[in-house]
């Protein structure tokens, strides 16, 4: 490491313009070959991926996405001539348009029901040629633009499915960016005190995350990445971005508040700091890659994209950092701190002021503080209890958009359940099939829960016939899940009893029930993964059995905790108006498994930080007390400051206007200030204060046989030559004694100019 930030530090225009090239040309590539994301939640094997199949082999029209077009008549009914007229001519427009497979209008004796009771509200299904994961955005957008022309002072058109939410922009812009990083920055000034070096790690993060976008953008070209990948590595690149720099441009200006020069102080930051930052991207890396064990490829594009991310930010702070470090020389430090090194020299730092004050209350009062803060973090846990995984339908998206406007208008005129009807697909073998077929949907019209009930069938006594279930509740509810179970354990085994008639549920609902479920099974082995692999590095690097089990836990808590504030915020709908949130629904499947990736990361790395300076004082002094104490006043300011300026980030793309990363941002935001404020700085040193020396056992034929790592080497076992560029400066000279007309020397205000290696 220390070679490295040597040779970025000697050649850092070089290094500036390799990274300011590599942003340039990969967002070019991105821009010139577009954008190929998919959201395929489908998992091989279950059943709703059963009878999409069934439906591919025999009617693939049936396979294809199916979309609504809903209109609404302000004054008379949809019946009326022109109404009439006017719509029929559209859907005959929209079924000639590329991509369309076919166009149903209500229009006829056979979809009369597609009229509402009281005639004001109709709506046609428009199925495309293929999923809604592989459909064409502009073939999409000529649909919804072909279909709204219709409307007049009359007629209200709308267009609601999955496929046409392919067409609406995420609302906000880039707006949740640019306030996080803004008030990244202000955390910043306030913590440094120069503007030169508040900008540094914002430069560093916006162009190393700036490079990882356009690269998912490539990346979704050879395999599948989901649409929202993207925004959710900018947000977890911003986050650890900042902070990684934050901490190596920490440790730098400590450096030079000791008297080092420039190209010293950044060469010992990278080496230490450096290294610290690049053993907790590597942790986070872990988490987000263990994800592939899933086997799951819609999940292994998020993972890759993430983890792709953090490689980049890593990178960037351990090399275009130090280089911009080099630039701006000893305005790392504000003018107080300058003049104050130029008068008095170098002093020796010592924690004091609130960091310090704390660290000895919770050393005199451990158990007291630990049971408090493990009441609130289980409490704040117990939401999590009520966790309903499924899928948020489009009655959440904005009130102006026109999947929106179609929902609502389906739901006030024909009930909820139209929104999204379940598809029942069956394999007819022979005629007793065919009659236990006729009987099923006769049963299924007085099945508890189901609206309506229609099928079709393919001609003869064999082949596959289809029933259209539509529920008497919103695709988003538990009762809607409740049926899906209800039909597939107890009415269809029962209609194929005695048959070798096989039936398949799908539709949206069926979908994302399956996708849990596979997800659900496998979660308790994707987490145990991931801590073992956590648990192996910090064993490695603080050589304890009880440091490694303690982060596992707190992990854990972390994890439980803030499952706890998304499921209160967007299931229980406790404050989701207020932040914009739209109703109350379901937790997305995939949901927990990439918080336990990233929240996995992001805590292991406060961790690092904070025991890797218990640590380093324990070596020195072998008592527990001292070295907890020490290392809690020397790092929670740090850490805390850290922890704001991720909060601020995550927060922001509350404001995305996408609910999926809004449920990202509110859960890392709530598991960064549980971590920080009350796990990190409350809970963990008190158990380590109870605990005493334990914290440091590790049985003596283990320790003989593992490998010594060392996380952050003290900085005089990575002291070395420092070759400096001619440029730049070593730091001021502490400053003799005034003379008689009470002036310095000019020579002591220069810098001195450092020779040449």
């Amino acid at each position: 490491m220390a070679a490295l930030a040597r040779w970025c530090l000697r050649r850092r225009l070089v290094v500036i313009v390799l990274w300011l090239a590599a942003l340039a040309g990969v967002a070019t590539a991105a821009a010139a070959t577009g954008s190929a994301y998919s959201n395929n939640y489908d998992v091989p094997g279950t059943e709703s991926a059963r009878a999409t199949a069934l439906l591919a082999k025999t009617n693939p029209a049936e396979a294809g996405d199916s979309d609504t077009i809903v209109w609404h008549a302000r004054h008379g009914t949809v019946r009326a001539a022109d109404v009439e007229e006017r719509m029929t001519a559209t859907l005959d427009r929209v079924e000639r348009l590329p991509g369309v497979a076919s166009v149903s209008g209500p229009y006829g004796t056979q979809s009369a029901e597609r009229i509402s009771q009281d005639g004001r509200t109709a709506y046609a299904v428009v199925s495309f040629d293929k999923p809604a994961s592989s459909l064409d955005k502009s073939q999409v957008q000529r649909v919804v633009d072909t279909a709204r022309a219709a409307a007049d002072d009359n007629l209200d058109v709308a267009l609601g499915g999955a496929g046409i939410g392919l067409t609406e922009p995420r609302a906000g812009g880039h707006l949740s960016e640019i306030i996080g990083i803004s008030a990244a920055a202000v955390v910043l000034f306030l913590a440094f005190g120069s503007l030169a070096t508040t900008l540094l790690p914002i430069a560093t993060a916006v162009v190393g995350v700036g490079t990882a976008y356009a690269g998912i953008g490539l990346l979704g070209h050879v395999m599948t990445v989901a649409d929202f990948a993207p925004m959710l590595g900018l947000l977890i690149g911003l986050g650890v971005g900042i902070d990684y720099a934050l901490f190596i441009v920490t440790r730098h200006r400590r450096g030079l508040r000791q008297g080092l020069p420039v190209a010293e102080a950044a060469q010992r930051a990278v080496a230490t700091s450096g290294r610290a930052v690049v053993f907790a991207g590597a942790t986070v890396c872990i988490a987000l890659l263990g994800m592939l064990v899933l086997r799951l490829s819609f999940l292994n594009g998020v993972a890759v994209a993430a983890s792709l991310t953090v490689v980049l930010t890593v990178a960037a702070s351990v090399t275009l950092l130090p280089a911009l470090l080099g630039v701006i020389g000893m305005r790392a430090l504000n003018r107080r701190e300058r003049r104050r090194l130029a008068e008095r020299g170098p002093q020796p730092e010592v924690a004091t002021g609130l960091a310090a004050r704390w660290s000895a209350f919770v050393e005199r009062h451990p158990k007291l503080l630990g049971g408090i803060a493990a009441v609130l973090m289980l409490t704040l846990a117990a939401p999590t209890l009520s966790l309903h995984l499924g899928s948020n339908d489009q009655g959440n998206n904005p009130v102006g958009s026109t999947t929106r406007q179609a929902y609502d208008m389906i739901a006030e005129g024909f009930g909820p359940g139209v929104n999204g009807p379940l598809t029942l697909a069956a394999d007819i073998k022979s005629a007793g099939d065919q009659l236990a077929f006729t009987h099923l949907a006769d049963t299924l019209r007085h099945t508890e829960g189901v609206a309506s009930v229609s099928g079709t069938q393919e001609e003869g006594t064999t082949g596959t016939g289809v029933l259209t279930v539509v529920p008497e509740t919103a695709p988003q509810s538990q009762a809607t899940s409740d049926l899906v179970t209800h039909l597939r354990e107890d009415v269809l085994p029962q209609a194929e009893q005695g048959t070798s008639l096989k039936v398949y549920v799908g539709g949206l609902t069926a979908g994302y029930d399956d996708f849990a479920s596979v997800l659900i099974g496998k979660l308790p082995m994707f987490v145990g993964v991931v801590i073992a692999l956590g648990c192996v590095l910090l064993l490695l690097a603080f050589r304890s059995i009880g440091i490694p089990l303690k982060a596992a836990l707190m992990n854990v808590v972390a994890v439980a905790s803030s499952f706890g504030v998304v499921v209160a915020i967007f299931q229980w709908g406790w404050g989701s108006g207020l932040l914009g949130l739209g109703a109350p629904g379901p937790i997305e499947p995939f949901l927990p498994v990439i918080m336990v990736s990233v929240l996995f990361g992001l805590s292991m790395d406060y961790q690092v930080f904070l025991v890797s300076r218990m640590y380093e004082e324990w070596r020195q002094t072998r008592d527990n007390r001292v070295a907890v104490r020490v290392g809690l006043a020397e790092t929670s300011r740090v850490i805390n400051s850290a922890a704001v300026i991720m909060i601020a980030v995550f927060s922001a793309f509350v404001l995305s206007g996408d609910r999926i990363i809004a449920m990202f941002g509110i859960g890392l935001a709530a598991a960064v200030a549980l971590d920080a404020f009350i796990l990190r700085t409350l809970l963990v040193p008190a158990l380590m204060h109870m605990l005493g020396g334990a914290n440091w056992w590790l049985p003596g034929w283990l320790d003989r046989r593992l490998p010594r790592i060392s996380i952050e080497p003290p900085e005089d076992a990575v002291a070395g030559p420092v070759e400096l560029p001619v440029e730049c400066p070593a730091p001021p000279r502490a400053a003799l004694p005034a003379g008689p007309t009470g002036r310095r020397e000019p020579a002591q205000d220069r810098a001195g100019a450092a020779p040449l290696p």
